[in-house]
């Protein structure tokens, strides 16, 4: 019997969101055509717009759905950027952020933009603080909800009023934490007036148990944002192309359900966690749990073995049927040291040692059961790879 426990990659679809899809592929049209059939596929997606903007306490004009979180990413930063005011040219960023997101922004500083990084703390937060300093005559900011390896969630809405007070366009990344903490899109936004201060949220679909290959950004009406793909004028000419009304209809479920279910189950995902945790740390002493301890999504423990290799661990977990993540990025297959460990002020070794275990919808305590009969064993049997003394 295999143990999922890396519902942070990707969560298991839901029977609703999955009924929702097959439902909505019943209605033959494309959305933009006039005729009939055409416009019962517009009703469809436009109330499945209404009812994603009414979960996020955002406008329906501001819901643009697109195929996940890196391309909702890439439209925020590359669209930001390329409607940036007039003689800027730097992007704050936040030194422990997913890939999607930096790697956008490698791409455009070879495009000609200046990067001024923010340092996390040891526990991968954001200090607004820190964060504002970087801020004044900006082209644009970015940054996590919560960040998706270490779990740790940071002030969204004191970043988001950082960059409203120096009149800079935000994008948060939000990705990690839909489904898990109140997302509230006018809310975040405040009293921001213009295409500054929070002005774009990407979400994605597959973490909230819609299928993968669809996802949202939400994007102020007064965003200035340039489009990625041409060739329409829909979704406000942010984004053209066939849309997918199916993909919408799947998303808008998922996301109800989620949010009907949010504090319960957050309550229910910790009560796991913890004894996950803490059953990790009485069969293997030296592991630490690394991100904040308390203001954490509440199905993630990211835990670091000191001395292991985390390829070893997850290879050994496998094994005994337990599926987790190491947290870290691979790039044309070869297994890199977490970024974000190392921007917590951790060493190399430290982060080719960390394994991730995210909990979701589906998990119960026989999955906690699973990785504590197994983990003394694989952490035994890890530290004794050759590449566990890396430094």
């Amino acid at each position: 019997m295999r143990h999922y426990l890396d519902h942070a990659a990707t969560t298991p679809l839901r029977p609703e969101a999955r009924d929702a899809w097959l439902a909505a592929t019943e209605t033959v049209g494309n959305a933009s055509s006039t005729h009939g059939a055409g416009q019962d596929a517009r009703r469809l997606l436009e109330e499945s717009r209404e009812r994603v903007a009414a979960s996020l306490d955002a406008d329906p004009i501001e819901i643009v759905f697109t195929s996940g979180g890196t391309e909702s990413i890439n439209l925020a930063l590359q669209g930001l950027w390329r409607s940036r005011p007039e003689g800027t040219s730097a992007i704050v960023m936040p030194e422990a952020e997913h890939h999607a997101t930096m790697d956008t922004v490698a791409a455009l500083v070879e495009d000609g933009a200046e990067l001024r990084r923010v340092p996390v703390t040891d526990r991968a937060r954001i200090e607004p603080e820190q964060f504002a300093l970087q801020l004044p005559e900006a082209a644009l900011a970015t940054a996590l909800v919560a960040n998706n390896e270490a779990g740790t969630i940071n002030d969204a809405a004191a970043l988001s009023a950082a960059a409203a007070t120096a009149e800079v366009a935000l994008h948060l990344d939000a990705v990690a934490a839909l489904g898990h903490v109140p997302l509230s899109f006018r809310g975040l936004r405040g009293g921001a007036a213009g295409g500054v201060g929070l002005v774009a949220m990407s979400l994605a679909g597959h973490k909230i148990a819609a299928p993968v290959g669809v996802g949202v950004l939400v994007t102020a009406r007064t965003a200035r944002m340039t489009a990625l793909l041409r060739g329409g004028a829909q979704q406000r000419g942010l984004r053209a192309g066939t849309q997918d009304v199916a993909g919408a209809a799947a998303f808008a479920t998922a996301l109800e359900l989620a949010e009907v279910e949010r504090v319960e189950e957050a309550a229910r995902l910790r009560a796991l966690r913890d004894r996950l945790v803490s059953g990790i740390r009485a069969a293997v002493p030296a592991a630490e749990l690394l991100g904040d301890p308390v203001d954490r999504l509440p199905g993630n423990a990211h835990l670091l073995f000191p001395g292991a290799v985390g390829e070893s661990l997850l290879f050994l977990l496998d094994v005994a049927g337990v599926a987790a993540s190491t947290g870290s990025a691979c790039q044309a297959g070869v297994a890199e040291p977490s970024h974000v460990v190392m921007s917590m002020g951790r060493s190399e070794r430290d982060a080719r040692s960390v394994l991730r275990f995210s909990l979701g919808r589906t998990s119960t305590d026989a999955d906690v059961d699973a990785v504590l009969a197994a983990i003394a064993d694989a952490y035994t049997r890890a530290s004794g790879a050759g590449t566990g003394t890396r430094s």
